[in-house]
């Protein structure tokens, strides 16, 4: 079975092709961030028109690649939600029109289960049971994976995600866009121990987390500390804890489960301090630890077409009126 995947749901316009093995023939990622460098983040209406630009070109680069073309398809997969509505529906339409035309199952794709299922692609995918923490611009989940089909969450964000408290920080330090990598960078040459942040939900029940207080204190130490040598400090100090809340909860939450393997997934998942704090927790735990491939964290077609071969398709002609939806329900 070979599956063309397209995913839409933000600012990168992504297909690619995976066959039911989990083996990943081809991946193309356009993104769209020099695009919004200049407004500082992602503005939904421009996304959308390029993802309109973008969509069939790139869902021909990705045919390309595997060596294939629309008539060696089995079905096509796509990201139905959540995400900005109008990107999504570009996708959407995109996967709705080839299906259609060749008559093929349409496989709509929950984004954040897509996130997940980037751990079952070839050469060494994950087995569950396992505890997930996803983490990305617009959401901060934990959850535990029973089976390949979905997952179930508990603990989310109750206010800022991880990703947008990394994107918002940057911006208060001046620093440009994709804020993530951009304050990462700078943290590096700082000292992440100058400025002592509040680690949020610290000491409370529960797996929740919680991020707007912690950039409202950036922005008040940023007020005092106004002088360009201090801007590493704050940074790394930042960092470190958003790397310290994330840690702390999927630690305890580790705990109260008692699953024995944590995975990685999410934009966020490209940071390097989280990814080597966990990986520490984890050793001093004896639990095994699984990060997504770097070229698998943001937001990619071959997660999609992944998750797809665990989710049901929905036959042809019966997916013409299936629409986006915006944001996860609960």
């Amino acid at each position: 079975m070979t599956i063309l995947g397209i995913e839409t749901s933000c600012d990168e316009t992504a297909a690619a092709v995976v066959d039911s093995s989990g083996a990943l023939r081809s991946s193309v990622v356009s993104s769209q961030a020099s695009l919004h460098a200049r407004y500082g983040g992602v503005v939904p209406e421009v996304a959308s028109r390029r993802h309109l630009e973008l969509a069939v070109p790139v869902v021909e680069a990705a045919l390309d690649d595997a060596g294939c073309t629309l008539e060696d398809l089995d079905a096509v997969a796509v990201t139905e939600g959540p995400g900005l509505i109008g990107a999504l529906l570009v996708g959407l339409a995109t996967a709705k029109a080839i299906a259609f035309a060749r008559r093929l199952p349409l496989i709509p794709v929950d984004h954040l289960h897509g996130h997940v299922a980037s751990l079952y692609l070839e050469p060494d995918p994950l087995q569950p049971p396992f505890l997930c923490l996803l983490a990305s611009g617009g959401h901060t989940i934990l959850a535990e994976v029973d089976d390949r089909s979905g997952y179930r969450p508990i603990g989310r964000t109750l206010d800022d995600a991880a990703g947008e408290a990394f994107d918002k920080g940057a911006r208060l330090l001046g620093l440009g866009y994709p804020g993530g990598a951009e304050l990462e960078r700078l943290a590096a040459t700082g000292d992440p121990r100058a400025v002592d942040f509040p680690v949020a939900m610290a000491g409370r029940d529960g797996f929740d987390f919680s991020f707007s207080g912690l950039k409202t204190a950036l922005r008040l130490a940023a007020g005092r500390q106004p002088a360009e040598a201090d801007r590493p400090d704050l940074a790394a100090s930042y960092q470190r804890a958003i790397v310290r809340s994330l840690v702390a909860r999927t630690a305890a939450a580790l705990e109260a489960t008692g699953h024995d393997t944590l995975a990685l997934v999410g934009g966020v998942a490209a940071n390097g301090a989280l990814r080597q704090a966990l990986g520490e927790c984890c050793a001093e735990l004896g639990v095994r630890y699984r990060a997504a491939p770097l070229a698998l964290c943001s937001d990619n077609a071959a997660m999609i077409a992944s998750a797809a071969r665990f989710t049901p398709a929905v036959p042809y002609p019966e997916y013409l009126g299936r629409d986006a939806y915006a944001s996860v329900a609960g």
